[in-house]
């Protein structure tokens, strides 16, 4: 198969109700749920309580253990990060399927950007859920940090 364009009378384009694209630059880092941690929220998906975030992690910094209830994907702009014997350093990809249940750590430090399908759980020291981290309680934060005016929520 190969695209072809088409006469504007047979398929009309539809210009986007909003820009297209965003200067994360322009977005403050708002702090996030797990100390040592900052986030630029870039997309909320309201339906899934998925979304789209750059993620900042101080060097040392040590995750809780936490589960992905959808799948999630990362890019990482900068540093790495590991899973144990498994590790990501900058322009690598990652992705995790739903369900997975871990507790990464940074060394060094990092930036990534990542898509989630699906909140995050954080649990207490006898296991039970501590939290429940979703779009809307980002956008939430973001908003507390006036980090938020770029976003249209779905």
């Amino acid at each position: 198969m190969k695209l072809q364009n088409v006469d504007s009378s047979i398929v009309a384009t539809v210009k986007p109700e909003h820009p297209v694209f965003i200067d994360p630059a322009t977005i403050p880092w708002t702090p996030w749920v797990i100390e040592g941690t900052f986030f630029k929220l870039m997309h909320v998906k309201e339906a899934s309580g998925g979304f789209t975030m750059f993620l900042k992690v101080e060097g040392g910094n040590e995750a809780p253990v936490h589960n992905h209830v959808g799948a999630i994907e990362v890019y990482i702009v900068e540093g790495a990060f590991n899973y144990d014997d498994d590790r990501g350093e900058t322009g690598y990809y990652g992705y995790e399927p739903a369900g997975a249940i871990h507790m990464p750590e940074s060394p060094g430090g990092t930036i990534m950007f990542a898509v989630a399908y699906g909140p995050l759980y954080g649990y207490n020291p006898d296991g039970t859920i501590a939290g429940i981290v979703d779009g809307k309680a980002l956008y939430e934060m973001a908003k507390a940090n006036n980090a938020h005016k770029h976003l249209h929520m779905e």
